[in-house]
């Protein structure tokens, strides 16, 4: 049986995301990790292992269920829960004892195979029935019974219809459903909760505290922050933030489900542990902590021996994971640099406004190169830093990063030319019409504009 118990304060990581699910060998190494960093909660719940959602009457073959009990073995081993998670709600047909029957013929596998943790989630469904909330407790209820019966120290956690302030806010799952579930859920089981919105900037303590009283208990929270699952453009590797050192002395536990690509996610799980470590009268530093991560991560950017120059410098590592910092913020130096090429393009376009105004009407524009800022010799350095990336010795690495990189080299090789230039427009090979930039995506995303209060309205003309 596995040595967490189900009283313990929960702190690990959650293979919760959409796409493709991490490898057993990717696995391994995460368990390694998280016993060497003193974590101890892992959540198998990925969207698209099909019997974990779409297909989740189906038990799983032998091969898949050797697979599941490497899992469990490995997490035993290094004193890890391993919480088996089922997503039934897409399909499940209220009122239909054989459903709730399929849910435990699900478990009863997992038991056969050494788990006793488990979670049955209802989350990102329509809303097909009314008091969703009233059926689904039934039916945590009956399974919880069910597994106890079975397992003496079977635990359950339950994902919520609504599993943030923002879905409360909206509706969803009916009016009251939260106390609902407070009210009629047996209070053993853990409800998750992701804080405010679906990827919360903060989780205060206040917050939770409102969240426990409605749920008549201390929250779990399932931590979206690093997710980017919703945006293939972008990855997240800035710290563990936007949280006190005092929340966890008021939830059930604090779970991570970070990146999609598992290998982008070194520093965000290191920053993670070193949080939950951190004594809750000390001031939780995370750039201190995203930064000392990022010097345990830096030797996985060795490159091959090349004639293409010197290693990959620390600066420019730095700048560029600061460009895929975190959802809501760039990293200091990314954003210090931003606002340096903002100001040079200004400075640019006031300088050909002036000596156009100032030549002849017959005169040719000037050619000569424009003064140039300390931003040029940093955005060289990070379109060097993006190219050789290729020359990576970590090959997955480099595949979860390479697309992301091309894009920013992209990016800056035009600014580049435009601030090299002293005419008022450029072209760029890589940059031509109906390509870069193209597909039918970007055209509707130029339909409606983004403001500043998160609502869209049509794009100027």
């Amino acid at each position: 049986m596995n040595n967490v118990s189900p009283h313990a304060f929960r702190s690990g990581i959650i293979e919760g995301f959409y796409g493709p699910p991490w490898s057993q060998g990717e696995r391994a190494q995460l368990f390694g990790w998280m016993h060497a960093w003193g974590l101890n909660t892992y959540v198998y719940a990925p969207k698209d292992d099909l019997k974990h959602r779409a297909l989740w009457r189906e038990t799983y073959t032998a091969d898949e269920a050797e697979k599941l009990a490497a899992n469990l073995r490995a997490c035993r081993e290094g004193g890890i829960a391993f919480i088996y998670a089922l997503g039934p709600g897409l399909d499940f047909r209220y009122g239909d004892a054989a459903e709730t029957a399929a849910i435990c013929r699900r478990f009863e596998q997992l038991l056969a195979l050494g788990g006793e943790h488990f979670a049955l989630l209802f989350d990102d469904i329509p809303d097909r029935i009314e008091s969703p909330a009233v059926a689904q407790s039934a039916i945590a209820n009956a399974v919880f019974r069910w597994l106890r019966e079975r397992c003496a120290s079977a635990s359950l956690a339950f994902c919520p219809t609504p599993y943030c302030g923002r879905m409360v806010r909206s509706g969803v799952g009916g009016a009251g459903y939260l106390e609902t579930i407070g009210r009629e859920l047996a209070p053993e089981i853990d409800i998750f909760w992701t804080g405010p919105g679906i990827v919360s900037r903060e989780i205060s303590v206040a917050h939770v505290r409102d969240l426990a009283q409605r749920l008549c208990r201390p929250p779990l929270i399932w931590d979206n922050l690093h997710a980017n699952d919703y945006d293939g453009r972008r990855f997240f590797v800035g710290p563990y933030s936007g949280r006190a050192p005092e929340l966890r002395g008021e939830v059930r536990g604090l779970l991570v489900n970070p990146n999609s690509e598992f290998p982008l996610n070194f520093v965000p799980l290191r920053t993670f542990a070193n949080f939950v470590g951190v004594p809750e009268s000390a001031r939780w530093d995370a750039r201190a902590a995203y930064l000392a991560a990022l010097r345990e991560w830096w030797p996985c950017f060795a490159t091959v021996t090349s004639a293409a120059g010197a290693p990959l410098t620390w600066d420019d590592f730095v700048l560029f994971c600061d460009c895929y910092y975190l959802p809501h913020e760039e990293g200091a130096e990314a954003e210090a640099f931003f606002r340096e090429l903002h100001a040079a393009i200004e400075a640019k376009t006031e300088r050909v406004g002036a000596d156009l105004r100032a030549a002849r009407p017959d005169a040719p524009p000037p050619t000569a190169r424009p003064e140039v800022g300390p931003y040029l010799s940093r955005l060289a350095g990070l379109k060097i830093f993006c190219a050789r990336l290729a020359e990576l010795r970590d090959r997955p690495l480099f595949y979860a990063l390479h697309r992301r990189a091309w894009e920013l080299r992209e990016e800056l090789d035009l600014l580049d030319r435009y601030l090299a230039s002293t005419a008022t427009a450029v072209a760029s090979d890589s940059h031509l019409p109906g390509t870069y930039r193209g597909g039918f995506v970007p055209r509707l995303q130029q339909l409606l504009a983004p403001r500043a209060d998160g609502t869209f309205s049509p794009s100027p003309p």
